[in-house]
């Protein structure tokens, strides 16, 4: 067998231009990803040799009978599902693309005879940030008629909310009112998504493979591509992180407990990129599996079958099942049990701005304390909802720290209330992590919330809380790659001298010439409260002569609250500041989200 030789040893075919272009498109694909590039660039190089040239490679395609996928997703649930959905696609032998909605040529859609569409619905129904120009498109005038297409949606939300798989329900109404036949009825897959994703899946390809003519002898080995058969480690098969740091970087009287954390990658073949997410399979807090234990007074060493599953009902608690975040469906459950007037009243269509408040400040051991009831351990563990990863913004680069380390900012969850102590999961499993523990990862990668390719781009980074950890591995990265753009933090908290998390890093950042600029709002230190939006507005010229010069922008954080007043103020400094009017200040806006030069990461 030849040995590998290392890129920089190879001759020198491209020009240096090319060559930085080819290292920044690789950078933090995974060695799976970078082998199927190297068979799509082997395939062009064919197409190429037989004299066609790979505009006409592109032509061919957009009209030859294929399956297109198309996906909008915000924490990566959506885009897990279309990426099963094309290597099942591949593996039936049918010939398939698989695209971002963003990055789909929008006047393709009128010569497609086959498409899937896998999408989910964020905060009071709005499509994630990657599908805002397609769904709009497709709402639009400009949308063609579709008479020869063949189509299934599959949705992704949560039940407890109003609006929920609200984008996908539209998207399926507008293409049948196109003129487009369904492959599928609509899915509509709640949190727990399995449930819905894997039977509707099922149906969705194998109506696709008739519809495309496939036999079902054309089902490809799975050993067709030769990829790489080092141990890989995915959502579903989690490598065990070692915990090399976990220093808390709040000052004892904060009112939240912030943690930094460091965590080895040694040995797992996991990398990552700025902007990208490490997920966390968390341990419920042994604490909380006691008080449930004892408010329903259940044996902690029951066996419980489920699933297929058999284990003690102390293990299904502590690492198998939701026991922070309520649920309409055990809201139902419990109301059931209990037979009590009030829940059920709040379960009600009329009663949605109660229920919704109910979610807000009330955990499942709330309502067990509540309104008591007699739960059988078998019905408890089928009411409630699997536990399911977080994902952390990471908060390093791996040009500054190293591959094989990733650092993330953890804001602990513990409160009083109702009398009794409450715990987040995921926090307080990390924020109590020894030295020396394991903790269960993987990576999420996040293509939107990317540094601009062309370095010299200026970039506005606007992250309060624990929203700055992405930030600080943009401006290490930024750092260490010499990037020539000006780099603008604007931070907020509650206290300066309680909250300013990594004030000497970004001190220092400073001092060096890595920070050009660095905007602060701490919101308890004054008479009156002061937020990032207020900050912006201050600067609203600068900020917009910044965007109208070509800078990125970036936000991180509370979408329910930061993001959306972030937003009215960014459109608020367009009317002031660019001559727009409203109309055009929210358009003006909605092109930058489009170009990729308006990123959030929020949540």
């Amino acid at each position: 067998m030849n040995a590998l030789v290392a890129p920089e040893h190879l001759p020198a075919i491209l020009t240096p231009e090319k060559t930085a272009l080819l290292a920044r498109l690789a950078e933090g694909l995974a060695p799976e990803e970078l082998y199927w590039v190297a068979a799509w660039s082997a395939s062009r190089a064919g197409q190429a040799q037989r004299g066609a040239s790979p505009a006409d490679a592109h032509a061919g395609t957009a009209t030859a009978p294929r399956l297109t996928i198309l996906y909008g997703s915000q924490t990566g649930n959506a885009k897990r599902l279309a990426e099963q959905l094309a290597a099942r696609s591949e593996s039936a032998g049918m010939p398939v693309r698989l695209l971002r909605a963003d990055a789909y040529p929008q006047r393709d859609l009128a010569k497609e005879s086959h498409l899937l569409i896998v999408i989910s619905t964020q905060g009071e129904g709005e499509p994630p940030d990657d599908a805002r120009g397609f769904v709009e498109f497709l709402a639009g005038k400009r949308a063609p008629r579709l008479p020869g297409l063949h189509y299934a949606v599959l949705g992704l939300g949560d039940s407890s909310y109003p609006q929920f798989c609200a984008i996908g329900r539209q998207l399926d109404a507008r293409l049948a009112e196109l003129g487009a036949d369904r492959l599928a009825p609509l899915g509509e897959a709640d949190v727990d998504i399995d449930q819905v994703a894997v039977p509707w899946s099922s149906k969705a390809l194998e109506q696709a493979r008739e519809a495309l003519g496939t036999p079902a002898s054309a089902a490809r080995s799975a050993t067709v591509h030769a990829l790489p058969t080092r141990n890989t480690h995915s959502r579903e098969q989690p490598f065990a992180a070692t915990v090399l740091a976990n220093q808390r970087i709040v000052s004892r009287d904060s009112e939240r407990a912030v943690h930094h954390l460091e965590l080895s990658l040694e040995g797992s073949g996991l990398r990552y990129a700025p902007g990208d997410a490490i997920g966390i399979w968390p341990t419920n807090p042994p604490a909380l599996v006691e008080q449930w234990l004892q408010a329903l007074r259940l044996d902690d060493a029951q066996e419980v079958t489920h699933g297929g599953r058999t284990l003690p009902l102390a293990q299904w608690l502590g690492r198998e099942r939701e026991m922070t975040r309520l649920t309409r469906t055990f809201v139902a459950a419990h109301a059931a049990a209990s037979g009590h007037a009030d829940l059920m009243r709040v379960l009600r269509k009329e009663n949605a701005a109660s229920f919704a408040e109910l979610l807000a400040s009330h955990q499942p051991i709330d309502l067990l304390r509540r309104y008591r009831a007699a739960w059988r351990a078998e019905d408890l563990v089928a009411a409630l909802r699997p536990l399911t990863p977080r994902l952390y913004s990471i908060a390093s680069s791996a040009r500054a720290v190293g591959e094989e380390e990733v650092h993330l900012t953890v804001a602990r969850v513990e409160y009083d209330a109702y009398g009794a102590p409450h715990w987040g999961a995921a926090s307080a499993f990390l924020s109590s992590a020894q030295e020396d523990a394991t903790v269960p990862v993987f990576i999420e990668a996040n293509d939107r919330f990317r540094l601009p390719a062309d370095d010299s781009r200026d970039i506005i980074m606007i992250g309060p809380g624990t929203g700055v950890a992405p930030f600080r591995a943009f401006v290490q990265d930024r750092r260490e790659t010499g990037a020539r753009g000006r780099n603008w933090l604007v931070f907020g908290n509650r206290h300066f001298t309680r909250d300013f998390l990594y004030q000497v890093e970004w001190q220092e950042a400073l001092k060096a010439g890595a920070l050009h600029r660095l905007d602060l709002a701490f919101s308890r230190d004054g008479a009156e409260k002061t937020y990032v939006q207020d900050r912006l507005r201050e600067q609203g010229r600068e900020l917009y002569a910044w965007l109208e010069g070509g800078a990125h922008l970036y936000v991180c954080g509370d979408a329910n609250h930061m993001a959306k007043d972030v937003h009215a103020t960014l459109i608020d400094i367009a009317v002031a500041h660019g001559g727009h009017s409203p109309d055009a200040a929210r358009e003006w806006l909605a092109d930058l989200l489009t170009q990729g030069r308006y990123a959030r990461d929020v949540y």
